[in-house]
């Protein structure tokens, strides 16, 4: 079995996420001492975010890209590799703005590429990445998994969906909210989330 660890937050080890997908790493590798693990962090090298040369060599033939295209085709076909080969992928997702981070929503953009991670078809769009786990380490200053706010989240509900058309529908998340209330109340939501990793663990349920 082979993990897929990605990490977007740019907080370094401020961050909540960074904490919570390290953990979701070290537990599954405790559960399965054989599993694989690749780790990319996406806002130490992020890749560029789609532009001419990116998206040019899509359906090209090599022979006719200019060496830029040549280089970013590189970088889309390196983590589309990663993330084909990857059985389970842990995802570092705090939401910015209501959103993800624009480093995680360029690697969702290299990755979702027709022909590889999904096709079309007469009858509308199908997955090609399905048999995979996603698990999400989703960290929140507010609340926004229930009441008010919680038609602003564009995190979760993204991920869900592009994630969805991807052929991936086991998605889980381990959330840590109201972060920005800070003290007691930071500590009990981290301590809350970490507890909540076990259950979320693919590799316990073939135990």
């Amino acid at each position: 079995m082979t993990l897929l660890h990605l990490d977007s937050s740019p907080l370094a080890g401020a961050s909540a996420s960074r904490r919570l997908t390290a953990a979701i790493v070290a537990a599954a590798q405790e559960a399965n001492p054989a599993l694989a693990v690749v780790y990319r962090d996406l806002a130490a090298a992020p890749p560029a975010h789609l532009g001419g040369d990116a998206l040019a060599p899509r359906g090209l033939p090599a022979d006719q890209l200019t060496e830029a295209q040549k280089a970013e085709a590189a970088v889309t076909e390196e983590l589309i590799a990663e993330f084909l080969a990857a059985d389970v992928v842990v995802v570092g997702a705090p939401m910015y703005n209501f959103s993800i981070p624009s480093q995680l929503k360029a690697w969702i953009d290299r990755v979702a590429a027709a022909g590889r991670t999904f096709k079309y078809t007469e009858t509308g769009p199908v997955g090609l990445s399905g048999g995979k786990t996603v698990i999400v380490a989703s960290t929140r200053g507010g609340l926004y998994s229930e009441g008010p706010a919680s038609a602003m989240d564009h995190q979760e509900s993204y991920l869900k969906t592009v994630f969805a058309f991807l052929g991936i529908t086991d998605v889980r998340f381990v959330r840590a909210e109201r972060l920005s209330l800070g003290g007691d109340q930071r500590a009990q939501a981290m301590d809350a989330a970490l507890a909540g990793i076990q259950a979320v663990l693919p590799v316990a349920e073939a135990a």
